[in-house]
């Protein structure tokens, strides 16, 4: 793979640090570091950017927009991004996908910043994986499959520009490949991607399980032209999708299936209905 590291060293050193360099540090100087970055002006060029590529901050109180903009800091600051196949990593790249994967924090009961995510390889566009499939009679299968995303346990999130810029232009279509890819972040924080990211008490984890499970086998027998056919794929695709839905759709989302949208708004800590 050819792949180009582009940072740029005045952006990171107005934040106070190289990408990656909060890993290294003991939890409370990582988190002062942290509290210090947030703290700090948001640039104004950023502020430009965001504007230009990722309407949906338009819609945030200002109280919702300066936490998004203190997040945004964070991540550019502590996360390495890759460009491979040639495509450049600027500000315009970092802050777009630091933005969109910001709003899933927003609410208090996250962790800040994907503690475990390490690296963002961009891609210009489209990518393509081989898998190895099981197939009936015992026998494997390879399989390439086309991209526009991927979450890794291993703390890396893949992303094609192309569908970055496009997903953010259109906040209101329900579909987002950051959303997508960074809400199995969240799943994957405790652990596999399951559909079933960790909540707080044995209740909640059990009613989330109830509901989402519910939707699920609902979906099996009763497709839904808004929730679509591949969130029924898997319940980590489920979580994956309703995610997009949850941020982008949330009237239609909470019409069709409130108690969902219940569980994803205490998930997230978070009403996207009342940006709107």
């Amino acid at each position: 793979m050819d792949t180009a590291l582009m940072f740029s060293l005045a952006t990171l050193l107005a934040l106070g640090g190289v990408a990656g360099a909060a890993v290294l540090l003991p939890p409370r100087w990582a988190a002062r570091r942290q509290a210090r970055l947030r703290a700090a002006p948001f640039p104004a060029a950023w502020r430009r950017i965001l504007r230009r590529r990722v309407p949906a901050v338009a819609r945030l109180p200002w109280p919702l927009r300066r936490r998004l903009e203190g997040h945004i800091q964070v991540f550019v600051a502590d996360k390495a991004f890759i460009g491979s196949q040639g495509q450049p990593v600027d500000d315009e790249v970092r802050v777009t996908i630091a933005a969109q994967a910001c709003l899933l924090l927003l609410g208090e009961a996250q962790p800040a910043c994907f503690p475990a995510l390490r690296q963002v390889l961009v891609y210009p566009g489209a990518f393509v994986v081989d898998r190895v499939r099981p197939a009936p009679g015992g026998v494997v299968q390879d399989q390439r499959q086309v991209l526009a995303g991927e979450s890794w346990q291993q703390g890396q999130v893949i992303l094609s520009w192309a569908d970055v810029r496009d997903g953010a232009a259109l906040p209101d279509d329900g579909r987002n490949v950051v959303l997508h890819e960074f809400a199995h972040q969240i799943d994957q924080h405790h652990g596999g991607a399951d559909g079933r990211p960790w909540r707080p008490g044995s209740a909640a984890r059990e009613r989330w399980d109830a509901v989402m499970g519910g939707l699920f086998a609902r979906l099996q027998v009763q497709p839904s032209a808004l929730i679509g056919s591949y969130a029924a794929s898997d319940m980590a695709e489920l979580f994956a999708v309703l995610t997009e839905l949850f941020f982008e759709q949330p009237l239609a989302l909470a019409h069709e299936a409130p108690a969902a949208y219940r569980e994803l708004a205490g998930l997230y800590g978070v009403d996207p209905r009342a940006w709107d």
